[in-house]
C-alpha cells in the first residue's frame, strides 16, 4: 500500500450517530490484537476515482468492541492511521449486522477527519 502520510502524523476521526444507533452499530477492534500480517491492502473502487485502503483477515484473537444503543451525544474518536510504530497505528473498524436488530431504521452517522502533524 503506498504511504500516503508525512512524517510524524497521525489521521483521526470523530464518529457519531445522530439518531440512536441499533441496526448495524459500528464496532472497532483492540489495534493491539490485530497483527500487521492480518491487514491486506485493498481498493475501493469510485465511479470516477479509485482508493487504497485496508481489509482485516479473519482471526480469533481479534478483540472487537461495539458501543450498544449508541446516542448522538456518544462521540467516538478512532484512530485510523499514525506514522510512529511505537504505538497503536490503527483501529480496524466496521459497522456490522446485529440479527436481533435487522428491520430497525437505518444507521445514520456523520464523522469529521482530521490530520494530526507532530514532532521535529
Amino acid at each position: 500500500m503506498t504511504n500516503y502520510f508525512p512524517a510524524s502524523s497521525s489521521h483521526i476521526q470523530a464518529w457519531r450517530p445522530i439518531k440512536t444507533i441499533y441496526k448495524d452499530p459500528l464496532g472497532v477492534a483492540d489495534a493491539r490484537s490485530v497483527a500487521e500480517e492480518d491487514l491486506v491492502a485493498a481498493r475501493t473502487v469510485y465511479p470516477n476515482h479509485q482508493r487504497e485502503t485496508w481489509t482485516v483477515k479473519p482471526n480469533e484473537g481479534h478483540r472487537w468492541f461495539f458501543k450498544y444503543a449508541q446516542r448522538p451525544d456518544e462521540v467516538m474518536w478512532i484512530k485510523c492511521f499514525d506514522t510512529d510504530t511505537e504505538v497503536a497505528r490503527r483501529v480496524p473498524h466496521s459497522a456490522f449486522q446485529d440479527p436481533s436488530h435487522t428491520e430497525d431504521d437505518w444507521r445514520e452517522s456523520i464523522e469529521i477527519r482530521a490530520m494530526l502533524f507532530y514532532g521535529e
